[in-house]
């Protein structure tokens, strides 16, 4: 009986079609942009024809620009419209924190008034809320407390209750409060219902199932709008120039009342304007970073981050 003895040949892998090693390493190539290379190129040309107006152009005298754009009257001037945002931010914020509460509330009577008080300052132009309490007096020589409908116990004059300056963040921050409020409980309404049944569940107590859940979560949401807000309010200071109060836009117009260069003192309160809410702008980014934690595996870089990150890809592509 013959045996037969089979030897197994070993296996050979057939090769790549390409010829290219299976272990080889493969050049990465980063995918082309070049619309995005085209649209680079206008961009950059429509902005050095800007720049070229702005250099050449006599018409924008940049000569009075700087002698205007340091000057005390313009610093005072910025400080009154710094300090009319700065009370109307916080005051209108708090009230319509206020309204806002009452919105969300199980309480009819509460939910009727706070819908009262947004339908009305939202459908009321900002100007004419203004001007409503600068002339308080004309309507109201007086004003007392008392019992209603009967005998009064205190009196005060209209004309000594508060100036123009007054007047104004009176009007700003009851006019802000209206779309606080809408701000805010729309930032507390995105957060999921869920979060509060699992705290209760957990025995938390609702006044730290506010601070400690809800209202870190709904910042994310009240942030932007909330920021948009603010920045539409220093600007929107310059309404209050109708009441002659010495802010940076009725003083831009005094001084080119005086001297005709209407085109560089504008530029003047322009320039402050942008250094302003780019400031306000740079602030929002920090603060939304910080209630960023806890949403995303990394918090999004910041811009000398990205700027130091494209730094090194350029670095990196080049050394290749």
């Amino acid at each position: 009986m013959s045996t037969t003895s089979l030897t197994s040949a070993p296996d050979t892998a057939d090769p790549p079609a390409n010829g290219v090693p299976a272990d080889a390493d493969l050049p990465v190539i980063a995918r082309r942009h070049p619309w995005r290379w085209v649209g680079v190129v206008v961009v950059l040309t429509l902005l050095a024809m800007f720049v070229h107006g702005l250099v050449t152009n006599p018409g924008w005298d940049w000569p009075t620009f700087f002698q205007f754009f340091t000057t005390r009257t313009i610093f005072s001037a910025l400080w009154v419209t710094i300090q009319l945002t700065v009370y109307g931010t916080v005051l209108g914020f708090a009230l319509g924190a206020v309204v806002a509460t009452m919105r969300l509330s199980s309480s009819p009577f509460l939910q009727v008034v706070a819908w009262g008080y947004i339908w009305a300052f939202r459908s009321i132009p900002l100007i004419v809320q203004l001007l409503f309490w600068f002339n308080i007096a004309y309507l109201y020589q007086e004003l007392s407390l008392g019992i209603p409908f009967g005998p009064e116990f205190v009196h005060f004059s209209t004309n000594n209750l508060f100036g123009p300056l007054g007047a104004a963040v009176l009007g700003l921050a009851l006019h802000q409060a209206a779309y606080a409020a809408e701000i805010i409980r729309g930032g507390i309404i995105s957060v999921d219902a869920g979060q509060v049944e699992a705290a209760a569940a957990l025995g938390i107590p609702k006044l730290r199932q506010f601070f400690r859940i809800v209202l870190p979560q709904a910042m994310r949401s009240i942030l932007p709008n909330g920021a948009n807000e603010v920045i539409s309010l220093f600007k929107g200071t310059s309404i209050v120039s109708v009441m002659a109060i010495p802010e940076l836009f009725y003083q831009v117009q005094v001084i080119y009342g005086r001297n005709s260069r209407v085109v560089p003192l504008l530029m003047v309160a322009t320039v402050w304007y942008i250094v302003l809410t780019t400031l306000l702008s740079i602030a929002q980014f920090y603060v939304e970073r910080h209630f960023a934690r806890g949403t995303a595996r990394s918090l999004p870089p910041t811009p000398i981050q990205r700027v130091r990150r494209t730094w090194g890809d350029l670095k990196a592509r080049a050394s290749r």
